[in-house]
Parts: C-alpha cells; structure tokens; sequence
C-alpha cells in the first residue's frame, strides 16, 4: 500500500482545520454541536469496548439513518449466524446516531472521531475490529488505514461509482485509487459500478452483491404487529396509504379523493409530523369537506370512511402491508421517497415526475410497477383506473413486488463474505 501524496497534505489539513473549526464552533451551531456530542466519545467507547473480550468484531460505518438501513439485514445475517459476534456502529451525522444509539445488536454505537491520526489509532486501539464495514461511502482514510494495519478486513458495502462522479477528477482520482486500494473487497450495487472501480482505480477485486436496501425491506415486512389492530378496518376497502407526503402532493391527493369518496379510503403519512404541519394538514383536509381523524387519538369507532392521519414516524414501512395502492411523496419537490417500501407489498407505486435521483422509481416506472403523475387530473385518472379495475391493479402490483423479489441477496453476499473472515480467523 504506497500511500498517495494527497495523504501527507490531508494530514496537514484536517488537524489544523479541526481546531480552527472548534474554536469558532460557539458562533456556528451545528459545528457546535459537532464536537460537543464527540466531546466524551473515547471515554464513553472505552466503557463499551471490554478489549479483554475475545469474542469476534466487526466495526460497520455508516454516514447517517439511510445508509444504516443498508447494514442492518447484514448484521441480522452475521448475527444469526455467529450470535458471538460484537458489532460495533459509528455515524458521521446526528440522524443515523440518535435514531439508532440503542440499537439492540450493538455492543456500541458511537459518533465517527474526526479522521486524524491520533484519534484513528485510538479508535482502533479500543474496537480491535477484526472486519470494518463501510457502508456506500463516507470514508476516512486514517481510520481505515490504521484498521488495515492492525490486521483488520476490510469491507466497501453497497458501494457506488456515479458516472460523472468527482472521484473522476484527476487530483482526487490518485487519492482515491490509494484509498479504495485498502478495501479487500468492494461490493458494488450494479456491474456499472463494479465496472467504474475496475477500470478507474484497479479494483479487481470488485463485486457485484446488489443493494442491501432490498433485503431490508423485505426484512421490514414481516413485522407489522404495531399496525395488527387496523388491519379489520381495512380487509374489504380499496385503501390508498399516501406516504411521506408533502403540502404540494396533497394537494393533488385531496380533490382525488373527494372524487373517489365513495370507492376510496386513505390513510396520508406526512413526511413532517410536526404539530404545525398537522394542524396544517386538518385544515386543508377541512376545507375539502374530508373527515379524518388523528392516529395518536383513534377512537374505538373509527370507521374506514374517514381519513387516518399518521401523526407520529416510524409506522409508514408497515402501513403500506394495508395497502391496495401506495402512493409516495416527495416528486413534485426535490425527489421522491422511498419507492421500496410499498413496492415489496406487490402493490402498485404512485409519485410525481421527481424521481431521478431515484433509480429504483424509474426502473418501477420502465417496467410498469409504477406510474408517474404530473398533475392533479393525471392522478385522479390513474386511482380511478385502479380503482375500477382490480384486475390491472393486481397485475401492476406483481410487477412492482417482482422488481424488489428479483434484487433480493445483497446482504447474504456479504455477510458470507464477514463470516469466513470469521472463521478463518479460528483456523
């Protein structure tokens, strides 16, 4: 491993560029925060780590919540196969930490130190990780150095190389090429970017796996016990679930359903549960003349013929389970929402024309799994269609539940990969 030139200078740079950052952190909240919740890390880590534990260790790294996700079947796999095993789980960004900081199959889950030297031997030093997983990107070349060097396997996961990516940029290619050259095995999502990792920066050992994302939400399906008590309510209606919806999708949303009042029922997960949005949403719903009814007060007589608002998170994976028809929010903004989710139910996926930062939304949409709306009477002529005729609504439903049934396997891709690792590490 002949290190590249850019290393030296990013060792100049980023000690010097932390401690300028840190002392004017006061003035900038978010970089105060930064280094407030690092400010215990080592010693709150080396109360979890128990070096003198024999046991295996894996060290995954995710950057925040969405690429975790992409790591969880993963660990669900190594787990069930090696129970023994300690993981341990870094985040670079608040979200991915808070949301997952009790995470039951970690031994800890700990913010990603800022990547000098001295913090990376250090991290090292208490994880003795005998695999790091790094999950799409996000990477920190000291960490992964020292990890190297200290005997550790290292794992690139779900990784992608964008066409146009700066990675490509001759100054940063050299940088790069040495930092993906300490990865043993890079599992790539599509042979396009096995292909890009091969050809750009020598990875031979390069691999198409697929996206653990649909491992996850296959995984995520088989759990809807918090939603059980609805399913009566919805047995024998045609029910639309509107998931992480914005006010521009429901604005198309509530005219729809006023039209179809009478053959629809609705269940609307705004993507901002804030109680500002919510009063927000119950006026407009008002307005239309639509009854609803909070899901945080449900009544025991509630009755399908109203629509259920999802005023809390973490319920919209298991929702869609309800669902004849999924529609995601987000297309007529920035980008669209998680297509996924719905799709694994076999059901048909409906979003606005935002969606092409999403390769999964514009691959259900080729292969007919999903239909793309531009404006308010497209939607409501696609519901009525589906509505009308169960029979299409079906057929697109198998198309959509295929697309996630066909990519499934990423995940046992590598964790067979962690797991002989393992054992060999026995031999």
């Amino acid at each position: 491993m002949t290190m590249a030139p850019q290393l030296f200078l990013y060792n100049t740079i980023v000690p010097f560029l932390a401690g300028s950052l840190k002392l004017f952190s006061r003035a900038l909240p978010k970089l105060q925060t930064f280094f407030f919740v690092r400010k215990n890390l080592f010693t709150e880590l080396e109360a979890a780590a128990n070096t003198t534990d024999p046991s295996p260790r894996i060290w995954i790294h995710a950057a925040s919540a969405g690429e975790f996700e992409q790591a969880r079947p993963i660990i669900a796999e190594v787990k069930r196969a090696r129970p023994d095993t300690l993981i341990f789980i870094s985040f670079q960004s608040d979200s991915g930490y808070t949301v997952y900081k009790n995470y039951p199959d970690a031994k800890a889950v700990f913010y990603h130190p800022v990547d000098t030297k001295k913090n990376a031997e250090r991290t090292v030093a208490l994880i003795r990780p005998d695999v790091l997983v790094v999950m799409r990107y996000d990477l920190w070349p000291n960490h992964l150095h020292v990890s190297k060097r200290h005997g550790a396997t290292l794992i690139l996961a779900a990784a992608v190389l964008q066409e146009h990516s700066n990675y490509f940029k001759p100054f940063i290619r050299q940088f790069y090429r040495y930092v993906f050259s300490l990865f043993d095995t890079i599992y790539t999502v599509s042979d396009e970017d096995r292909t890009r990792f091969t050809e750009t920066f020598g990875k031979d050992s390069a691999v198409t796996a697929g996206d653990p994302r649909f491992d996850q939400v296959l995984l995520r399906s088989r759990n809807t016990d918090r939603i059980s008590h609805l399913k009566k309510l919805y047995t024998e209606k045609t029910l639309l679930v509107a998931g992480s919806s914005w006010e521009k999708d429901e604005n198309l949303l509530l005219p729809a359903c006023v039209s179809l009042a009478e053959h629809l029922s609705m269940i609307i997960a705004p993507h901002d549960v804030s109680e500002n949005n919510i009063i927000r949403l119950e006026s407009d719903l008002d307005s239309a003349g639509l009854p609803f009814t909070r899901f945080s007060s449900l009544p025991d007589n509630f009755t399908a013929d109203r629509i259920l608002i999802i005023d809390s998170i973490g319920l919209l994976a298991e929702l869609y389970a309800l669902a004849k028809i999924a529609y995601v929010g987000g297309g007529f903004g920035i980008n669209v929402h998680n297509t996924l989710e719905p799709a694994v139910y076999g059901i048909p996926v409906l979003f606005g024309p935002k969606h092409h930062n999403s390769p999964e939304a514009e691959a259900l949409v080729a292969t007919g799994g999903a239909t793309e709306v531009l404006d308010a009477p497209s939607l409501l002529e696609t519901l009525q269609k589906l509505v009308d005729n169960p029979l299409k609504r079906a057929e697109q439903g198998t198309i959509a539940g295929n697309y996630v049934r066909n990519r499934l396997g990423a995940s046992q891709t590598v964790a067979q990969k962690i797991l002989d690792t393992l054992d060999s590490l026995t031999k």
